[in-house]
């Protein structure tokens, strides 16, 4: 999943940069609300963690201004205001959730999961196609119960390819869903990411086209 992380406060953006990276999310980071707003013209996220407190633009006027666009990525507040009229205030502006700081990292985690789970009705706890299996809580997958070892972003492309199923993703929009914005990999190094996938699952008696090519347009899985 696609997370924006809006938090002027390098240590708390650099924490929970670290903490959803080490669940296989795919994070981009702004210290203030215009930034925010650019990244958000861009790309599209599965999850906003937003900063009440921010230069340029305010947290608030942010979140009003995506739902007034009727944006539904989910939002959850973080700030350091603690007051039942704050919360008020930042529910009524269209957050989903709201934390306190300071916070329990393992408490906001389970907070984004189950915004992640709320926001997309095709994010579950397993997904499978055919006999291929992912475990989104143990991120191990299975084909025909012959357990693959994939790497952190070899399992974010399967996982986006499965979501996806019969519907073709582009190079291009693998990229902007799966790696930063400013850090975007060459379509090569997708090329070779979808190589490394298909041999791996091929190695647990996958077949070959078990992920196809679209010539000229992208990839996706084979028909059941």
């Amino acid at each position: 999943m696609r997370i924006l992380v809006v938090e002027d406060d390098v240590q708390i953006a650099d924490m929970l940069t670290e903490a959803l990276i080490n669940r296989q999310h795919t994070v981009d980071v702004a210290h203030d609300g215009a930034v925010a707003q650019q990244w958000i013209e861009v790309s599209t996220y599965d999850l906003i963690l937003l900063d009440i407190t921010l230069p340029k633009t305010s947290g608030i006027r942010l979140c009003q201004q995506l739902r007034d666009r009727n944006s539904t990525v989910p939002i959850l507040m973080l700030t350091a205001r603690d007051t039942i009229a704050d919360k008020i205030i930042g529910l009524d502006a269209g957050a989903d959730d709201y934390m306190v700081k300071p916070f329990d990292l393992e408490e906001l985690m389970a907070r984004v999961r189950a915004l992640l789970r709320r926001g997309s009705s095709a994010t579950r706890a397993s997904l499978s196609w055919g006999t291929l299996r992912l475990d989104s809580g143990t991120y191990e997958v299975r084909y025909d119960n012959e357990l693959v070892n994939l790497t952190p972003k070899e399992y974010a492309l399967l996982e986006l390819l499965v979501l996806n199923g019969r519907r073709v993703l582009s190079r291009p929009g693998i990229i902007e869903r799966l790696w930063t914005i400013d850090d975007p990999p060459t379509e090569e190094a997708v090329k070779f990411h979808i190589k490394t996938l298909r041999q791996k699952l091929k190695a647990a008696n996958a077949p070959d086209d078990l992920i196809e090519t679209v010539h000229g347009l992208g990839y996706r899985m084979k028909q059941l």
